[in-house]
């Protein structure tokens, strides 16, 4: 789908080109042809998204699609939001958020951490599980707080294996690992934290033009120091996805456009409350077709 846009819209080229100066290395040549276990690793799967997330953004912007009342990110796609709210370039995105996988990537030695998807389990007894699995040397907890429903959790991969099987015997629907190599969102990042704790003392962050959600706390935020500091929270602590939704419907929003690869934020939120208009911007009709109910 991307390579449609690319093929509608000459931003994306020029947002890939921009990035891949920053990054030192061609980016849209490694997306549209790979090879696919390089662009898997997570130091080049997240500029990748980025890029992606933020050409698509320029697109809706650039053609008309007005200025948003919020802007909000799942995980890494906060960095997203943070360039279209003018609080962060692309080129010092691009480069943390390469730092930042690296950094995830190698707080914890392969094989020993894992994430697991647990549908049909209230978000209570999901913490509750996790809380007794938790020892000094084997941390579970939860990590993606996604829909009613919908909690990843994550930790050292025996303690997540027990947990999932206590989660399913409380009645889980279902309980899925995940294809990862790292336990994000926990406190075994740490690590990771502090390395980009580092990383944000050679960039600038601007106060933000649009009120961007954090992760962290589910709150609009659009001081510099403010989003510095809850980006560094965020790489060890859980996403509260529903609760920033949440916020923004009480905030009245009611229509959102996904700048992105698929449409995974379109489901969750449809999850969360189906009388909302979400769209999925990544195929070029689709984006053609929300320009023009825009500009009518």
């Amino acid at each position: 789908m991307l390579a449609q846009a690319a093929e509608a819209f000459p931003l994306v080229l020029d947002t890939f080109a921009e990035a891949s100066d920053a990054l030192g290395y061609d980016l849209w040549s490694l997306v549209s042809q790979g090879p696919d276990e390089q662009l898997t690793l997570t130091e080049f799967t997240q500029p990748a998204i980025l890029t992606a997330s933020v050409a698509l953004h320029r697109c809706w912007s650039h053609g008309g699609g007005g200025i948003p009342d919020f802007v909000a990110g799942h995980s890494l796609g906060e960095y997203s939001a943070l360039v279209a709210a003018g609080s962060l370039s692309l080129t010092d995105a691009a480069k943390l958020v390469q730092t930042r996988g690296r950094a995830m990537q190698s707080a914890v030695p392969a094989g020993e951490g894992a994430m697991a998807a647990v549908l049909g389990l209230s978000d209570a007894v999901i913490d509750e599980i996790c809380v007794t699995h938790c020892e000094d040397d084997a941390y579970v907890g939860a990590v993606n707080y996604n829909s009613p429903g919908q909690v990843v959790i994550a930790g050292h991969s025996g303690a997540v294996e027990a947990a999932a099987a206590f989660m399913k015997e409380a009645g889980a629907k279902r309980v899925l690992p995940l294809p990862v190599s790292a336990p994000f969102h926990t406190p075994l990042m740490q690590p990771a934290a502090l390395v980009m704790a580092e990383a944000f003392q050679s960039v600038t962050l601007q106060d933000a033009d649009i009120p961007v959600i954090s992760n962290v706390d589910a709150q609009p935020h659009r001081k510099a120091e403010e989003i510095r500091r809850l980006l560094i929270r965020q790489v060890s602590e859980p996403v509260m996805w529903t609760q920033c939704m949440v916020t923004l419907l009480q905030g009245g929003c009611q229509q959102f456009m996904e700048c992105g690869p698929g449409k995974v934020l379109t489901g969750l939120v449809k999850r969360i409350d189906r009388s909302v208009t979400c769209t999925p911007l990544e195929e070029p009709e689709n984006l053609n077709l929300a320009l023009t109910e825009t500009a009518a």
